[in-house]
């Protein structure tokens, strides 16, 4: 009896312990040694280093390619704090492809979903990319005809769905309802986005005068689940240098995205798990 007890009380103990480490990892916004990781959290350098390997092996902590002595966390503690809502699907299945991405784009990507008139942020790489000038960005609502999700999301839905968008954006008494009751521009700027194939804003959202970037619709038969942007500083380069570089990346990201949720549709749970 008294056995059972000690190892379910090392047990916790020891649960507590990795909590420490990704807490401690989390406030410092970065990455960290084991020295430091010891003196911040407390714990002695050997308890550091064997937590560091049972989370590293369980994916929540990676070591940082280029300085393989220090530490940091991966997306897949973001999933810890998602939750299973209706939109499980974002953190169980597009958080690990997002990551995947940031690998090869740098520039930090959002996948936003449809949100009355204008998108939402449901899951990005903000936070993550060293490349970012934004962090806190999950649960941002972005206006959906200066934006390039919210043009790629509206010139991809069906005819049905976009109407019903721009009725709502045209009861609005500001800019976007100016917009929306324009029916000459709506008509050029699906047109456009049609063609180019991708949604695009250059320093056309006046809150984001010094972003540009480019979306891609996430489709599910003839409906959308959403659409995958990457943002970069304007000055940075051209719409079409950005479109030349990272669309093919962006590509092979929402076609697994698309693939995986056809599987989970079928009934097979394992789409939603990312193979390492």
């Amino acid at each position: 009896m008294t056995q059972e007890k000690e190892t379910e009380y090392k047990a916790v103990r020891g649960l507590i312990r990795g909590l420490a480490l990704i807490n401690t990892l989390s406030h410092s916004g970065g990455e960290l040694s084991i020295n430091q990781l010891s003196q911040q959290s407390g714990l002695h350098r050997t308890t550091v280093r064997r937590l560091l390997e049972t989370l590293q092996q369980e994916g929540y902590i990676q070591r940082n390619s280029s300085d393989s002595s220090l530490y940091q966390l991966t997306l897949r503690v973001r999933e810890l704090s998602e939750g299973f809502r209706d939109e499980q699907w974002i953190s169980a299945l597009a958080a690990p492809l997002l990551g995947n991405l940031l690998q090869k784009v740098l520039w930090p990507t959002d996948l936003c979903t449809l949100d009355g008139d204008a998108m939402l942020i449901r899951e990005t790489t903000h936070k993550f990319s060293r490349l970012s000038f934004h962090s806190a960005m999950v649960g941002r609502r972005l206006p959906m005809l200066h934006t390039s999700v919210g043009r790629a999301y509206l010139a991809f839905c069906p005819d049905e769905e976009r109407e019903n968008i721009l009725k709502l954006l045209a009861a609005r008494d500001d800019e976007e309802g100016a917009l929306a009751r324009d029916r000459s521009y709506i008509n050029r700027l699906v047109e456009h986005t049609r063609k180019a194939g991708y949604g695009e804003n250059y320093a056309h959202w006046r809150l984001e005068n010094r972003i540009a970037a480019i979306a891609l619709p996430i489709h599910n038969q003839e409906h959308l689940l959403g659409c995958l942007g990457l943002v970069y500083i304007a000055k940075a380069m051209p719409i079409q240098e950005a479109a030349k570089r990272y669309l093919p990346m962006m590509r092979e990201t929402v076609d697994q995205i698309e693939t995986r949720w056809r599987q989970f549709e079928a009934g097979d749970p394992s789409a939603l798990i990312l193979a390492p």
